[in-house]
Formats: structure tokens, sequence, C-alpha cells
């Protein structure tokens, strides 16, 4: 965990998890679990592969990301895969705002 002090105050800024690559910030997404050092959720690289995207096709469509770092995301998903899931369907948009040539 990551503490900034601020005009006698405490913050915390950011929360470390067991991974490595993996944060929590409530600054950043509503604390949602994202790569370090970017907005990328855990979300992102978890829906990515469940569309079938291999870990190095995702650094390719997500090229500011290592391999390490998606093999990363995965882990905690794996790990984690309630909340992952969760943030999944709470994030999906409604079949009546999809455009009809998408569905």
């Amino acid at each position: 965990m990551t503490l900034h002090i601020l005009l006698g105050k405490i913050t915390i800024m950011e929360v470390t998890t067991k991974h490595l690559y993996i944060v929590c910030d409530p600054d950043i997404l509503d604390g949602e679990p994202i790569i370090k050092g970017t907005r990328t959720t855990v979300r992102a690289v978890v829906e990515n592969w469940r569309l079938g995207l291999s870990p190095e096709e995702i650094v390719i469509h997500l090229p500011h990301l290592t391999l390490a770092q998606v093999f990363d995301a995965l882990s905690y998903y794996s790990d984690h895969q309630k909340e992952i899931v969760a943030l999944i369907e709470e994030n999906k948009i409604p079949q009546n705002l999809v455009h009809s040539s998408v569905r």
C-alpha cells in the first residue's frame, strides 16, 4: 500500500495486491483492479482473452502492456473470478443500446 501525507491527512493512493503488476487505486476507476501505471483494467484484458485472443495477441491490441502484465492480469482473474465476472456484468452495454448491425 502506498500512503501519501497531505496537509496532515493520510490518504491511500494505491493498494498493491499479491500480483506484481496489479493495483487498486480508489482514485482510478473507483478502485477497480488495473495494470499498474495504466488505466487498463484487468477486466479489459480478461474480456479480450474470453473473446479468444491469446496473451500474445492481447499485447498487439493493447501495445502499452507487456506480455508479463497480461499474464499477471489473467492470473489475478484466476484468483478473483467472481469479482472480475461481476465487473464484466456491471459494465455490459444493455442490448437495447446495441445497434442491430452489431448484435
